[in-house]
């Protein structure tokens, strides 16, 4: 939308069948428009880690942006802060922090290439690969990451959105490289969950 009152109408009207529970505008302003307990209808159709109805186990945030331009710092640190409350809360791990095409490769691009995943990451409060792990099957990592399946293209250019932003061409190395490390973490922070230790970014 054009701007955080055009997404506010949207997102609060009944007959747009779409709602979220966060909107985040560019200045940082945040508002709740729906209980963090109660179903919002932000995800639409998609999966994730082969767990079909997002809206249903998930929390969704929503920031004012209209795809073209970065997001501006307040915007970013209001949404740091807002994660943090939210992980406290739900006692989430970063693993936990997923985007709507990471969930729905090809439906949605959204947040973007230009979302500063890695400073989240930085914060505690997303995965982020580094560096590059082993040169592995494409494929295999993005399942062990948990991208629901798609064709190969679409998978890879939302993976690109990711953690390869303003990639393009065919499969490379560096995708598969980029894949492996990311796995890795989502397989270390599932696991770290699954003990009940607390999951870390690796910073």
């Amino acid at each position: 939308m054009a701007d955080a009152a055009s997404a506010r109408r949207r997102l609060c009207d009944p007959g747009a069948e779409v709602s979220a529970h966060w909107l985040i505008d560019e200045d940082g302003a945040t508002e709740a428009l729906v209980p963090e307990d109660r179903r919002a209808w932000h995800a639409g159709a998609g999966s994730w880690q082969g767990r079909e109805d997002v809206n249903s186990r998930s929390i969704g945030i929503e920031l004012v942006n209209p795809g073209d331009r970065p997001f501006p710092a307040p915007q970013m640190a209001a949404l740091a802060a807002l994660l943090r409350g939210i992980m406290a809360r739900w006692q989430l791990g970063p693993e936990a922090v997923i985007g709507h095409s990471d969930m729905a490769p090809g439906r949605k691009v959204d947040p973007g290439p230009r979302f500063d995943w890695e400073g989240l990451a930085r914060a505690g409060l997303a995965l982020w690969p580094d560096a590059g792990g082993a040169d592995l099957p494409l494929a295999d990592c993005l399942d062990a990451i948990g991208y629901p399946p798609a064709d190969a293209q679409t998978r890879l250019a939302a993976f690109r959105l990711r953690a390869c932003p303003g990639a393009q061409g065919p499969e490379s190395v560096e995708d598969r490289r980029r894949a492996a490390a990311l796995a890795a973490l989502f397989r270390a922070a599932r696991s770290a969950a699954a003990r009940g230790a607390p999951a870390r970014c690796g910073h």
